[in-house]
C-alpha cells in the first residue's frame, strides 16, 4: 500500500486531524470502565432484587437505559479525568465535524446493510451446518407465533411472507431509530475507548475495546440475556461475540473518523437480531449459543469478514491517524 501524502482527498478535504492521544491515559480509562460497568448494575439492580429476572416489567424500561451507561461514564472522564484534556471534544468522539460527509455516508450505508447482512448470513450458515431449518415458503414457525398473538379463529390480515418482507425493508429504518439509544453505547465503546486505546496498536485496541464491551453487559448476561446462560460462559460467549463485531464497527469508526458509521452499524444489527425468528421452522427454540446473533456460528461469519478486510489492507487505512502523522 502506498504511503499517505497530502495531495491525498483524505488530506486535502480534512486538514485537521482529531486529538488522539500519543499514549494510553490509563488512569482515564480504569475510571471509564469502573464507571460504565458500575452504572450498567446499578440500572439493571431492580432486576435482581425481587429475583424476577428479565420477566420485571421494569426491563423494558432499564435494558435501554443501561445503553445510555458507557456515553455518561465517557463524558465524565474526558471533562474531569482525562488529562491534557482533549482540545475538541466532539471531534475526539467522532461526533463533529462529518467530514468528509461522502465517506462517512457511505460508510454508514455499509455498516447498517453489511451488520444485517452478517446476521442474515449466520442463519443460512448455521442451516447449512444442520443446525436449524429454514422455512422460507410458509415461514410456519413466524406464521404460528402470529396466530397464536391473533384472537382465537381469526385469519391474518395479511399474508405471512408480506410481512416478513415489510420486516426485512424495515431494517434501515429501524436501523436509524434503534441508533438513538446504540449511540449512548457506541460515544463510551468506538467514541472514547478505542481512539484512546489506539497508542497501543490497532489490533490491540480494537480487541481489548470488544472485550470491555462484551464484559460490561454482564448484569443481564448472568440473568440469561442473549445466550439464555446464566453463568460464567454466557458472560464467556458474550465478551467473545462483542470482540468479534467490535472489530467489525470499530473499523468502520478508525476508517472514517467518525462514530456515527457504528452508532448506525450497530442500531442495524439491533434490527436484524431476530432474522431467525421470521425464517425457523414451527418447532424447538433454537439454541442461542450457537444461533443467536452473537453466537458461534456469527462469529465464523464475522471472522471470515474480518480476515477479508484484513487481508486487503483495511484496518492499515486510518485517516485520521495519517493526517496526524503527516503533519509537520
Amino acid at each position: 500500500m502506498s504511503t499517505p501524502t497530502l495531495s491525498d482527498p483524505d488530506f486535502s478535504t480534512i486538514p485537521a486531524a482529531p486529538p488522539f492521544p500519543d499514549r494510553v491515559p490509563w488512569t482515564a480509562v480504569v475510571v471509564f470502565v469502573l464507571m460504565a460497568c458500575g452504572l450498567a448494575w446499578l440500572v439493571a439492580l431492580p432486576l435482581w432484587l425481587d429475583g424476577s429476572g428479565l420477566a420485571n416489567p421494569l426491563a423494558a424500561l432499564l435494558l435501554p437505559v443501561i445503553m445510555f451507561t458507557p456515553g455518561i461514564a465517557a463524558l465524565f472522564v474526558v471533562f474531569m479525568v482525562q488529562r491534557p484534556r482533549p482540545r475538541s471534544i466532539p471531534e475526539y468522539l467522532g461526533l463533529w465535524p462529518l467530514r468528509p460527509l461522502k465517506r462517512t455516508i457511505w460508510m454508514t450505508v455499509v455498516g447498517i446493510f453489511g451488520s444485517a447482512l452478517l446476521v442474515i448470513a449466520g442463519v443460512f450458515l448455521a442451516a447449512a451446518l444442520g443446525l436449524v431449518q429454514l422455512d422460507l415458503v410458509d415461514f410456519s414457525g413466524f406464521a404460528q407465533v402470529l396466530q397464536d398473538a391473533a384472537p382465537a379463529g381469526a385469519p391474518l390480515p395479511v399474508p405471512v411472507g408480506v410481512i416478513v418482507l415489510l420486516q426485512l425493508l424495515t431494517i434501515p429504518v429501524a436501523a436509524i431509530f434503534n441508533g438513538l439509544f446504540a449511540l449512548g453505547e457506541e460515544i463510551g465503546w468506538r467514541g472514547w475507548l478505542l481512539p484512546t486505546l489506539r497508542p497501543l496498536g490497532t489490533w490491540p485496541a480494537l480487541l481489548i475495546s470488544g472485550a470491555v464491551w462484551g464484559f460490561w453487559h454482564s448484569p443481564l448476561i448472568l440473568l440469561g440475556y442473549n445466550f439464555a446462560q446464566p453463568n460464567l460462559l454466557g458472560v464467556a460467549l458474550m465478551i467473545g461475540g462483542c470482540m468479534f463485531y467490535g472489530v467489525l464497527i470499530g473499523w468502520l469508526r478508525l476508517r472514517t473518523g467518525s462514530v456515527w458509521p457504528a452508532v448506525f452499524a450497530h442500531g442495524a444489527f439491533n434490527a436484524a437480531a431476530g432474522f431467525l425468528f421470521l425464517v425457523a421452522v414451527d418447532g424447538p427454540s433454537a439454541d442461542p449459543v450457537a444461533l443467536g446473533p452473537l453466537g458461534w456460528v456469527a462469529w465464523v461469519v464475522m471472522a471470515a469478514v474480518i480476515a477479508v478486510l484484513a487481508l486487503t489492507g483495511q484496518f492499515r487505512i486510518q485517516p485520521a491517524l495519517q493526517r496526524r502523522s503527516a503533519r509537520p
